[in-house]
């Protein structure tokens, strides 16, 4: 089987996984899968995600502070936390900064969320890693920290609309990507963003363990169902399964490797 699908953004460290997680993911490579990148939310799933991409050699890792983890740091100490990620993007498998972001869904001090996202934000300028960056329904106040840095990197599991879309890509070299929610029933952004996102622009992901795809909406989800997701864009756009999968693989290989 081709190896086309490159899953931009999973969380495998996940507790979901933990009874099966060997299992399931020494299985990717036989249902297509070319490359995951697993994204870390603080120190210690980062250094999760570097263990599983040193264990498994198409695993690559993302490591940073999510917004959702601020409340768990001491913020005093956060240039502590930095040197600690700094001092492992010399790592060969350790392709990004991130998950990082901006989360207003949750009730998450927001003073705190701002400080961290753009010290990460610097950290990617200065390094030259991309970024990997969580928009949840925080896009003006995400925007404005993309035109401010020009960034180089993703926007995961993009939820804002096309219109903001054009304005993303105006800045720095960012990337969409899309996951199970563009299949859902009630999807109108996704949708809208899938027909007319650039094709050099667009990838594909899980978020796994979460936002499977239908037709397993609502199970744990899993790289093997990014299949799923390359189908409705494909139906979306009127083009091949495979090509999509083609362009979003090489897409995600310009920008991480």
């Amino acid at each position: 089987m081709d190896r086309l699908i490159f899953d931009a953004h999973a969380h495998y460290d996940d507790e979901k996984f933990d009874t099966d997680r060997d299992e399931i993911i020494s299985s990717l490579p036989d249902k297509g899968i070319f490359a995951v990148v697993n994204n870390g939310v603080d120190i210690e799933t980062s250094l999760k995600s570097i263990e599983f991409a040193e264990k498994y050699p198409f695993f690559y890792s993302a490591i940073g502070i999510h917004p959702q983890s601020v409340t768990d740091i001491d913020i005093s100490r956060l240039e502590e936390y930095m040197a600690q990620i700094a001092s492992l993007l010399d790592n060969d498998k350790v392709v990004a900064i991130g998950e990082t972001g901006l989360d207003y869904y949750w009730d998450i001090p927001k003073a705190p969320q701002h400080i961290v996202f753009e010290r990460q934000l610097k950290l990617s300028r200065d390094t030259s890693k991309p970024i990997v960056i969580h928009d949840r329904e925080a896009h003006g106040d995400t925007l404005d920290y993309i035109k401010k840095y020009c960034p180089k990197g993703l926007l995961h599991c993009y939820s804002g609309s096309a219109e903001m879309l054009k304005e993303v890509l105006r800045y720095g070299d960012m990337y969409i990507s899309l996951g199970g929610a563009v299949t859902f029933k009630n999807a109108r952004l996704p949708v809208e963003v899938a027909k007319v996102v650039p094709l050099d622009r667009l990838l594909l992901e899980t978020d796994a363990p979460y936002l499977s795809p239908v037709p397993y909406r609502g199970k744990r989800n899993d790289s093997s169902n990014i299949i799923y997701t390359a189908q409705k864009i494909a139906e979306l756009r009127d083009m091949s399964v495979t090509d999509i999968l083609k362009f979003t693989k090489e897409n995600a290989c310009r920008l991480y490797f």
